[in-house]
């Protein structure tokens, strides 16, 4: 801490992944190198080892400094196939057993009030040296992806529960419930498209909303309502929880590398290795709030570059299909026209009221 180099990674806030290249927080040597995962290669790591009971219940947590040599690295897509036939050799073995508690602990969480939200995304491949678009692949978020975001949000709320029962200042990741009128918005949306809803101001009403229209046509259309009514997620020292995620205690602490919050949780984290985590100064809490606030600010900035990039690199592919029909899905209407998305390439356009021809609309 207070290091030139922690320095700037502080003021980066976070590695910014945009399709063709990256730009991390932190060096590349360590990124890449010493902090980075390999297989057969010796890694020191800070590791939540958890107990869950069968039903899925955490029953004992306990944080390690250790050394890790990993076996394999797996692409999500070489995962999902061993997943998809049964195990034949121990590492296959061993991700079906992972999957196994993972799937439990996300029937637990969906079960607890946790909101569906899950997107596909678009990924798109640039050649390295002319800049132009290879191919885009369409990324579901499958139980590759599923089994490591419930160990990660696993690890995530052991550490945040830790911190805050010891009273000890950290950066939390936070998630506020929506405000009342925000929903009051969404629940009018989802009438108009037939689907009378009660008071959303209730999880429990909102999720099984969710449930009723999961597999209907205009499922993403409304998911993607709900994701504009809510609040965004950002960092505070006030552990408040996170509404979307229905958790009490959460933060962010598997990814150190590439997101400063999580390098100072670390810190914390070892301290209570070492056993010499103890309460702050209360002048520390204006600190935390400000940084708190600037890795919000550069999460953002680097969630808006990644969207830029890939939808002008989008378009430079599309220039030549010009004058060609894709079907639409209409995920907004407002006074002035509707939003159109193609579930092809997953953009979004302004249809304006006057593009639409010489009809009557309503």
């Amino acid at each position: 801490p207070g290091s030139s180099l922690d320095r700037e990674a502080a003021r980066r806030g976070n590695s910014v992944y945009l399709p063709d290249r990256v730009v991390p927080m932190l060096p590349e040597r360590l990124s890449n190198g010493i902090c980075s995962l390999r297989p057969e290669v010796d890694r020191l790591v800070h590791t939540a080892v958890i107990g869950f009971d069968r039903l899925g219940r955490r029953r004992s947590v306990r944080f390690v400094r250790g050394v890790i040599r990993s076996a394999r690295r797996f692409t999500y897509r070489e995962a999902f196939a061993l997943l998809q036939r049964p195990p034949r050799e121990p590492l296959a073995e061993a991700l079906h057993r992972a999957w196994e508690l993972a799937a439990l602990l996300r029937k637990r969480r969906f079960d607890h009030g946790a909101l569906a939200l899950d997107f596909p995304e678009i990924k798109v491949r640039v050649d390295p040296d002319t800049g132009r678009v290879l191919r885009l692949e369409r990324i579901e978020n499958d139980a590759s992806h599923q089994l490591v975001e419930e160990c990660m949000l696993a690890a995530n709320e052991a550490v945040a529960h830790a911190l805050r029962t010891r009273t000890v200042p950290a950066l939390y990741r936070v998630h506020e419930p929506p405000a009342p009128e925000k929903l009051a918005d969404f629940r009018a949306f989802l009438a108009t498209l037939g689907h009378p809803a009660g008071d959303l101001t209730q999880r429990a009403e909102l999720v099984k909303t969710l449930l009723r229209v999961h597999d209907l046509p205009e499922a993403p259309a409304i998911r993607l309502a709900l994701l504009r009514s809510l609040m965004r997620a950002r960092y505070d020292p006030a552990p408040i929880g996170h509404y979307g995620l229905a958790k009490t205690d959460y933060t962010h602490f598997t990814s150190p590398i590439r997101r400063y919050p999580d390098l100072t949780v670390h810190r914390l984290v070892g301290e209570y290795c070492r056993g010499t985590l103890a309460r702050r100064p209360p002048e520390d809490v204006p600190a935390l709030v400000k940084l708190g606030e600037h890795c919000s600010a550069t999460e953002r900035l680097a969630e808006q570059a990644e969207d830029d990039l890939r939808t002008v690199l989008l378009l430079q592919h599309l220039e030549g299909k010009v004058g060609e029909r894709f079907r639409g899905v209409i995920t907004g209407v407002t006074n002035f026209g509707i939003f159109v998305q193609s579930p092809r390439y997953l953009i979004d356009g302004l249809v304006k009221i006057d593009q639409l021809g010489d009809d009557w609309w309503e």
